[in-house]
């Protein structure tokens, strides 16, 4: 068997001293977590990014940075995933789209209350992906090149 981890993205979003979160609800109960999903076949990850951010918050992001690239081993649910935080602007809103299903609501939460909320963080990713932000990690997004091959 082959081993892959999950690709998943995520926007690290701050707006005068606020952090965008979604409150959603997993298997596990209601959870907290960045504007995040999977990669999907074929798609670039700034693509993904700004889709997951879109579908789960109504916001449009502008990524312009990469904050880190986070490697998490869940050993409960013998799941790894790999994870690429963005942070951006936000360039439009629409708040009549509909929410992903499960998304109950995205908050704009004060470092105070994210932390507040750590034991019902979707992962630990969650905090450490602010906590980079508000150190000032901004990596140039030409770091990533997405090729696709016809064959």
């Amino acid at each position: 068997m082959v081993w892959k981890p999950n690709v998943t993205v995520a926007s690290v979003l701050e707006r005068e001293g606020r952090f965008l979160l979604v409150e959603e609800e997993t298997e596990y109960g209601i959870c907290y977590n960045q504007p995040a999903g999977h990669l999907e076949c074929g798609e670039s990850l700034i693509d993904a990014v700004i889709r997951e951010t879109l579908e789960e918050t109504a916001y449009r992001l502008n990524p312009q940075y990469l904050v880190g690239i986070y490697n998490y081993r869940n050993e409960a649910r013998d799941v790894t995933y790999l994870r690429f935080a963005f942070g951006g602007e936000i360039s439009a809103h629409d708040p009549g789209r509909p929410l992903d299903e499960g998304i109950l609501a995205a908050h704009w939460l004060t470092l105070d209350e994210v932390r507040a909320l750590q034991a019902q963080h979707r992962s630990p990713l969650v905090l450490r992906c602010i906590e980079d932000w508000l150190a000032g990690r901004r990596y140039p997004l030409e770091l990533l090149h997405h090729e696709t091959c016809a064959g």
